[in-house]
């Protein structure tokens, strides 16, 4: 009887283990080889303006909707410095979508063009530079 008391506890600690979650992101959608990653580019310059905030909660989020299914992930950069600390940033932001078929994409912007660029009025008077992009390569660090 005893050394089933003592058991008792030892699976309840290992039970409670067990449903501990980390503080990790587990995603499952990295960028892979063989993906696109289309990069919205918005150029700094004199009487540039950019709403980052609005950006971040409503226009990505709403152009990230209109993507459905072949978008994997998005991103925004926010420019903070150029090449010195003391260079003007090139960029006041970047904005990138992970996705799987380029056809799709351009479908998806086409069919939600004029929602799209009437709500750049919103946030920004920059007119972005597009590029889409392969990815053809990852490399990481093996430095701890």
């Amino acid at each position: 009887m005893a050394v089933k008391l003592k058991f008792f506890p030892l699976v309840f600690a290992f039970i409670g283990l067990l449903s501990c979650k980390t503080s990790q992101v587990n995603n499952k959608y990295v960028p892979k080889v063989g993906m696109f990653r289309v990069a919205i580019f918005y150029p700094n310059g004199d009487d540039k303006t950019f709403d980052m905030d609005y950006y971040e909660k409503s226009h990505m989020p709403m152009v990230a909707g209109f993507l459905g299914k072949n978008l994997k992930f998005y991103e925004i950069d926010k420019g903070i410095a150029g090449r010195t600390p003391n260079d003007k940033v090139p960029f006041v932001a970047i904005g990138y979508f992970h996705i799987t078929d380029v056809a799709e994409y351009n479908k998806a912007i086409a069919q939600n063009r004029d929602a799209v660029i009437n709500d750049f009025k919103n946030y920004t008077n920059i007119q972005p530079v597009i590029q889409i992009s392969e990815i053809k390569q990852l490399g990481y660090s093996n430095i701890k």
